[in-house]
C-alpha cells in the first residue's frame, strides 16, 4: 500500500522541498533533483531511451507547489518548467533513491560534457 504525505514544505530559499509521509519517513528533496528528474514527458520522454539530460539546474528554485487531486503535486520552477506532476509514490522514490539518481545525473552530464551550473 502507498504511503501518503502528511507535510509538504518548501524551504525559505525555495531550493528544497521537505516531504514527510504518514509512516514517519521524511525527505529533503533538492529543487535540482526534482527538476532534472521531472516526471514530465519533456524530461522523461515516452520511453526510457528518450530521457533528456537537463544541464544547468544547480541553482533552480521552486516557485509553486500546487495540489493535483489527492494523488500528486505539480511543481513550477523558476526556469518556467511546470509540466511535471509528482505523484506521492514518485516523491517517495526520489526520497529513497535521490542520491543514486543524482550520481547518475552528474555522470550523464560529464559523459556529455555538460555542467550542473547555468551558463552565464
Amino acid at each position: 500500500m502507498s504511503s501518503w504525505p502528511t507535510e509538504l514544505r518548501l524551504s525559505r530559499d525555495r531550493r528544497t522541498l521537505h516531504v514527510t509521509f504518514d509512516d514517519g519517513a521524511s525527505f529533503a528533496l533538492s529543487a535540482e533533483l526534482l527538476r532534472v528528474e521531472s516526471p514530465s514527458a519533456e524530461v522523461q520522454g515516452h520511453h526510457p531511451s528518450q530521457k533528456t539530460i537537463v544541464p544547468g539546474k544547480a541553482e533552480v528554485e521552486i516557485l509553486r507547489v500546487e495540489p493535483v487531486g489527492h494523488y500528486a503535486v505539480r511543481l513550477g520552477f523558476d526556469d518556467m518548467h511546470e509540466t511535471g506532476i509528482y505523484a506521492w509514490d514518485y516523491l517517495r522514490e526520489l526520497g529513497e533513491q535521490g542520491e543514486e539518481k543524482m550520481s547518475a545525473y552528474v555522470a550523464a552530464l560529464a559523459e556529455r560534457g555538460l555542467s550542473r551550473e547555468r551558463r552565464r
